[in-house]
């Protein structure tokens, strides 16, 4: 963790969350390090995907376009240096289904506007928070070039955290806090339940 410390201060992301990540996911995937690759590839491809397409459809938002178009880049960026990764290591991009997490959290968006967008601003936050946990907590637990790649992704991962939540408040006609602790409660509960699939944001190995 001090290696992880240096990059980025992580307190913020650990006070937002409701829980660390368990232990028996860590163990799991130190066991699942190709299906971690494969599925944290998909992920990146996946928040780039969630990015252009608020952008899309929010373009009467300047700031939530600007946002959204460095995140966008950013994450496109993780998508080919993951990919380059696993080409060096010989792993094929397979598919792989969707794990439970993000549609887990979804279900609960509001669907009324701008209720519905909050929400979605929420939930990013709360994906990239995980994201940025996950990546602190297995680095010093993997070989060095792994390591050091996830380490390097923490400061850009924090700060996308803090945009989602920067524009859920900008945005909100109310204060977003009950919401906050709603899907707080709903993701911690996601990753701390038997989880019958291993995946980047996976719960427990069940």
């Amino acid at each position: 963790m001090k290696a992880a410390s240096a990059v980025t201060d992580l307190s913020p992301i650990l006070e937002f969350l409701a829980c660390p990540t368990p232990q028996a996911w860590l163990d799991e995937a130190l066991k699942q390090q190709e299906v971690l690759l494969i599925d944290h590839a998909n992920c990146e491809k996946k928040a780039a995907a969630t990015a252009m397409n608020l952008l899309y459809r929010h373009s009467e938002r300047i700031e939530l376009m600007r946002m959204m178009a460095r995140l966008a880049r950013e994450e496109l960026l993780h998508f080919e240096q993951v990919m380059k990764l696993m080409a060096r290591r010989g792993i094929d991009y397979v598919y792989l289904s969707a794990s439970r997490y993000a549609g887990g959290l979804r279900e609960h968006i509001r669907k009324s506007k701008p209720d519905s967008l909050i929400d979605i601003l929420i939930v990013g936050a709360f994906v990239e928070a995980r994201s940025c946990e996950r990546f602190a907590r297995i680095a010093p637990l993997l070989d060095e070039e792994l390591g050091r790649f996830y380490r390097s992704l923490l400061k850009s991962e924090s700060r996308h955290y803090q945009d989602y939540l920067a524009l859920a408040q900008r945005y909100a006609e109310e204060d977003i806090t009950p919401h906050i602790e709603r899907f707080r409660a709903i993701e911690a509960e996601l990753i701390t339940s038997p989880d019958p699939q291993f995946r980047f944001h996976s719960g427990v190995p069940a």
